[in-house]
């Protein structure tokens, strides 16, 4: 994911905002101390449950869904699960517990799964539901295709009654359930539109003894450009980003993304700088970050951009792979000028310049005679460069 492109609710956001909806949900509240966890399981009673709240799946495999059959359980499952790290079922993070939510327990007779999700290809909003709960999609479509029931909404039609419990019907629900769980389906589906999601999965969705039907969790990703209109959600943006050099980017106003590698990368435009990506690591390299000064870099922005790469500590060497079409070379050539005054950069810097003024940017950075500093004609020959330079640096 790119930052400014998509915002992921943690599970007590997105259950909140479901809330809102009518869509049902267990009672909960939210806690970011044991003391606050134990307060909260207190008032909700026991059994309960203290979930972690982290922007990613796997907690429970990981440790961080437990239940509470009393106080005790509760101080000793708060105190073991906030501060914890829990890595996603790929790899992804380590994602630090601040928060758990703390959720009365529910008496489940049946797990469903389901998502409504806007499919770009089709360019319509996908609605799925499968009665086989508790397993992520992709193991879903894997063990029993059939069980998995896809169906595109119609913009004409749009998503009701009548189509809710076709769907339902099709997915093979239980009887007794069908018609709550098609009611469930229309309020996500409306919650989707009113929020402007581009996600939102329920897995599972439960069926409780009792015959209510109730969203046991909750996964919503909102689109970042739409939440000029949603203050509540851009508020809570600010709070997800931990990483400083993240943070530092997004109040530069910079497109950038952590990477775990040594190699710092700059490009303009998110396709020369995915490429680029792709030929450090094809030339051995380990790139630390995807960053995008944008289209029409100024100088400015070259100079915003090297404090950003420079403040990781893990960075050896940099990589400016800059072609000039809106972006002019001698801008840049001028920002990596200043940039050297204002910033201290102590690492090697590799610039590949080409395009709108390359020459006159080119001439320009040769006059200045800066330090570490190597220019490179072609992509490949200056990826291959700054692994090398990388590689000496790391001795």
């Amino acid at each position: 994911m790119y930052p400014l492109a998509a915002l992921d609710l943690l599970e007590y956001q997105g259950k909140q905002l479901f809330a809102g909806h009518g869509v049902p949900v267990p009672e909960g509240r939210v806690a970011d101390t044991v003391e606050a966890a134990v307060e909260a399981a207190e008032e909700i009673g026991y059994p309960c449950v203290i979930k972690a709240q982290v922007q990613i799946g796997g907690r429970g495999k990981a440790g961080g869904i437990k239940v509470a059959q009393d106080r005790a359980e509760a101080e000793e499952h708060s105190n073991a699960i906030l501060g914890m790290d829990i890595r996603g079922p790929r790899g992804e993070g380590p994602f630090t517990v601040h928060q758990v939510w703390v959720e009365r327990a529910s008496d489940i007779d049946a797990e469903y799964y389901a998502s409504i999700i806007l499919d770009r290809s089709a360019k319509k909003l996908l609605t799925m539901l499968s009665t086989m709960g508790g397993m992520n999609v992709e193991e879903i479509a894997e063990t029993d295709p059939d069980a998995l029931v896809r169906r595109h909404v119609e913009p004409h039609e749009g998503f009701g009654d009548a189509q809710a419990v076709a769907l339902a019907s099709d997915a093979r629900i239980a009887e007794g359930a069908r018609e709550k769980t098609a009611e469930m389906m229309v309020k996500l589906y409306n919650a989707f539109n009113e929020s402007d999601a581009t996600l939102i999965e329920v897995n599972p969705l439960v069926v409780t003894k009792d015959s209510d039907v109730i969203a046991l969790d909750a996964k919503v990703t909102i689109d970042n450009s739409a939440l000029f209109r949603h203050e509540d959600l851009a508020d809570l943006e600010e709070g997800f980003i931990e990483d400083p050099q993240e943070r530092l980017a997004k109040e530069k106003g910079l497109t950038y993304v952590k990477l775990d590698g040594d190699i710092g990368i700059l490009g303009n435009g998110a396709g020369l700088c995915m490429s680029t990506l792709d030929v450090v690591a094809q030339a051995g390299g380990a790139p630390a970050n995807f960053l995008d000064a944008g289209g029409g870099s100024k100088a400015e922005a070259i100079i915003d951009a090297l404090e950003v790469i420079t403040s990781d500590e893990k960075v050896v060497a940099i990589l400016f792979n800059i072609f000039g079409g809106i972006t002019r070379g001698d801008e840049i050539a001028k920002g990596i000028i200043e940039a050297s005054q204002k910033v201290d950069i102590g690492v090697p810097l590799v610039v590949r310049l080409d395009g709108t003024n390359s020459e006159e940017g080119l001439g320009l950075l040769a006059e200045a005679e800066l330090p570490n500093l190597h220019l490179e004609k072609t992509m490949l020959g200056a990826a291959e460069k700054v692994v090398e330079l990388a590689k000496a640096e790391s001795g």
